[in-house]
């Protein structure tokens, strides 16, 4: 489960990179840059969870 949840924060990671390429900084409202910056927000939300996972599944070890 471990090794499951780093390959997805990596993969969350490689979207970030692939979506900051995209970006276009004069209009990042409209077109591929809106689209950019959901998944941007998106991945970026999916590492926020991911660590949380990981830290809960280490304190819930030390309890047991």
């Amino acid at each position: 489960m471990k090794y499951f949840i780093y390959t997805i924060i990596f993969l969350a990671v490689v979207f970030i990179g692939i979506s900051a390429g995209k970006l276009d900084f004069q209009n990042l409202m409209e077109g591929d840059s809106a689209n950019a910056l959901i998944v941007i927000a998106a991945s970026l939300c999916v590492i926020v969870l991911m660590v949380i996972l990981l830290v809960s599944r280490t304190i819930s070890r030390k309890h047991a």
